[in-house]
């Protein structure tokens, strides 16, 4: 185990304290939790800024097959013209999730794309930089991070063979 409920949750607040920290003269951030674990996490990070940040947060759902990421859905119509956005994922393993969850919002003319994952590995292969990061491990090609969600929260996040 590389991460417990209690860690995980100090993690996404130190993220949420950056992110208001960082965007402080934003009047409207759209953060995209990118389902299913992105979400919970992007939920939790919305939680936490409403505690410090003083503009509009948006939360919306994208849906993606991160095996085969064709169809890509925002759940809802959304305007990013001249807004912040903020993707979020549970983690950056090569990038590829990321980078095609970008596809809906370039249609349009964001001020500012950030990206934000509670753990990152250290095999990109897609040109991704992570601009919050929970926790960075190094690991091998064989091995994966699973992180385990119950009941809107984060419970835990391992290394699995």
């Amino acid at each position: 185990m590389i991460l417990n409920k209690d860690t995980a949750s100090k993690k996404i607040r130190r993220m949420a304290l950056e992110i208001a920290e960082k965007n402080f003269d934003k009047d409207h951030l759209i953060l995209i939790g990118i389902k299913e674990n992105g979400v919970v996490i992007a939920r939790k990070v919305a939680e936490y800024l409403k505690e410090v940040f003083q503009g509009t947060l948006q939360l919306v759902e994208l849906s993606l097959d991160k095996k085969k990421p064709t169809d890509i859905a925002l759940h809802e119509t959304v305007e990013f013209n001249g807004k912040s956005v903020i993707i979020i994922d549970d983690v950056a393993n090569s990038g590829k999730t990321i980078l095609y969850a970008l596809k809906p919002i370039l249609y349009q003319f964001p001020a500012q794309i950030e990206t934000l994952v509670l753990v990152e590995r250290t095999h990109k292969k897609f040109p991704i930089a992570i601009d919050y990061v929970g926790m960075s491990v190094s690991t091998t090609l064989q091995q994966n991070i699973i992180v385990s969600v119950k009941d809107n929260e984060v419970e835990m996040a391992y290394i699995s063979e």
